[in-house]
């Protein structure tokens, strides 16, 4: 069982969240708070696996609650729901340690699955986030190229699985480009963060931009 706290200052919309989670048979909601200084509490006393976390509140934005929650709780994972796709948000909400970024447009039965993904400790986020990261990559000026430590230590395939995620495909589709199986892609992966000691998708491919590894 997935347990979940939602945290949003409308209490119209967190009722919604709740009641669309609550009718998937693996997830739990047991709790619910209205801002950031609340969900700290909650998170403390109910020790869920992920919190559903808004952006925008009255007592403070929920990207600095995540900060929080996760200095105290590493072991929570936080998915970002809010109404903005902003590349400010998205950045900002990754580097306090988000594990996923949604919109509140999302539907719900995408939403139940990207809460399944989070909590399994994928990274999730919209296609139209993955999109304007990869822009906001392409576009900042050339760096420097950082050493990155176990990028030698990767085969050939797991060099060219990389490349395409960080090119922002799915496995289907690197399945697809490659001429693989779809859990050969899964296997890849798994090897890659292993090699690379990420814990996810999104910070290995942060990792081939910084190498330079993606512009090859």
């Amino acid at each position: 069982m997935i347990r979940v706290v939602v945290v949003d200052d409308n209490a119209l919309l967190r009722a919604g969240l709740i009641t669309v989670l609550n009718s998937a048979e693996d997830i739990e909601v047991v709790g619910e708070a209205d801002g950031g200084r609340r969900a700290l509490t909650i998170v403390e006393a109910t020790r869920p696996d992920l919190v559903l976390m808004d952006v925008e509140m009255p007592d403070g934005d929920g990207i600095s609650a995540t900060e929080r929650i996760l200095q105290r709780s590493p072991q929570v994972r936080v998915l970002i729901l809010t109404m903005f796709d902003l590349d400010e948000y998205v950045i900002t909400a990754l580097r306090a340690g988000a594990s996923g970024f949604l919109l509140k447009t999302t539907d719900p039965q995408t939403l139940i699955d990207s809460v399944r993904e989070n909590a399994a400790g994928r990274t999730t986020l919209g296609p139209t986030v993955v999109a304007r990261l990869i822009d906001s990559f392409v576009s900042r000026p050339a760096k420097p190229v950082v050493q990155v430590p176990g990028l030698a230590d990767l085969t050939g395939r797991e060099v060219d699985v990389l490349r395409s995620m960080a090119r922002g495909q799915s496995n289907a589709e690197i399945a697809g480009e490659l001429y693989l199986a779809e859990t050969t892609v899964k296997t890849h992966v798994a090897r890659i963060l292993a090699k690379l000691g990420v814990r996810d998708r999104l910070q290995a491919v942060v990792l081939a931009h910084r190498s330079g590894l993606a512009a090859g």
